[in-house]
């Protein structure tokens, strides 16, 4: 069988665009492969003590990010290393630790030796816009192409590559339904444009997994906001909104005719 291989910014990252492909995947007996950036030190901390959890936040992080892999269907699990980047124009984004700041070659080389481990059919990362603007997801994205450039060079390309992607016309509508405390909320650096309709190349029906892809979000204790609009949703209403993933096909062919229904479409 394939192997799906996703580079992700953040620990909870995975379970709310890809968690049911992941799922999906697994089912089906493709080997599930996920590397992640950072171990979201900067991130908010909900449901515990910020004092005594700030200190130890990348460790708390790394073992709620196990949990949520048993979940997934998470074969194999790993970091590149770097430090949580924060928001734009935060002292974290400026840390020389930081993923933002990291050498891009470098960074590649330490994901190109995972790939080259794994040879992965399927390789899913986010679009140059990071999905909201966020300097890690933007940071993924460059890392991930440079890392697939160097296997190519050696003549082990990946079959596919995909980026995670909101139809626009779908973040629209979703923002129009979005309670009006939840749009206040919003960081205003926090830039949800979505992916142009007509660069959506692939619909997966997650439906099946959306219970289980909430509960691996939801392993995630120190992000989950217990009064947030997302946490108390309706199940029905949730269904809706994420029991559809979609994604950008950006390097190899497409296996059926558009939209595919599957990350392994066309891949035997």
């Amino acid at each position: 069988m394939g192997t799906l291989l996703l580079v992700h910014a953040h620990p909870d990252d995975e379970a709310i665009s890809t968690g049911g492909v992941m799922m999906k995947a697994k089912s089906h007996g493709h080997r599930v492969v996920l590397i992640t950036a950072t171990r979201g030190e900067a991130g908010e901390i909900y449901n515990m003590d910020e004092a005594k959890a700030r200190p130890h936040l990348g460790e708390i992080r790394t073992e709620e990010l196990r949990a949520a892999g048993e979940i997934l269907g998470v074969d194999r699990q790993e970091f590149l290393g770097y430090r949580d980047s924060g928001m734009v124009d935060t002292p974290d984004n400026k840390d020389p630790r930081s993923f933002h700041q990291a050498d891009l070659g470098e960074a590649a080389g330490k994901l190109a030796v995972f790939m080259r481990e794994e040879r992965p059919d399927i390789v899913v990362t986010y679009a140059e816009d990071g999905v909201y603007g966020h300097p890690d997801h933007i940071k993924a994205h460059f890392v991930a192409n440079a890392a697939l450039d160097i296997l190519e060079r050696e003549g082990l390309p990946a079959k596919k590559l995909y980026y995670t992607a909101i139809p626009r016309s779908g973040m629209e509508e979703f923002m129009k339904q979005m309670p009006e405390e939840a749009r206040r909320m919003q960081n205003p650096s926090m830039r949800f444009e979505g992916t142009p309709d007509e660069l959506v190349t692939t619909r997966v029906d997650v439906h099946d997994y959306v219970e289980r892809k909430r509960q691996a979000f939801a392993a995630h204790v120190s992000q989950n906001d217990p009064n947030s609009w997302f946490t108390t949703m309706a199940s029905q209403i949730y269904e809706l909104a994420f029991g559809t993933e979609y994604f950008q096909l950006v390097r190899g062919k497409a296996g059926s005719d558009l939209p595919e229904p599957d990350l392994f479409a066309g891949i035997h």
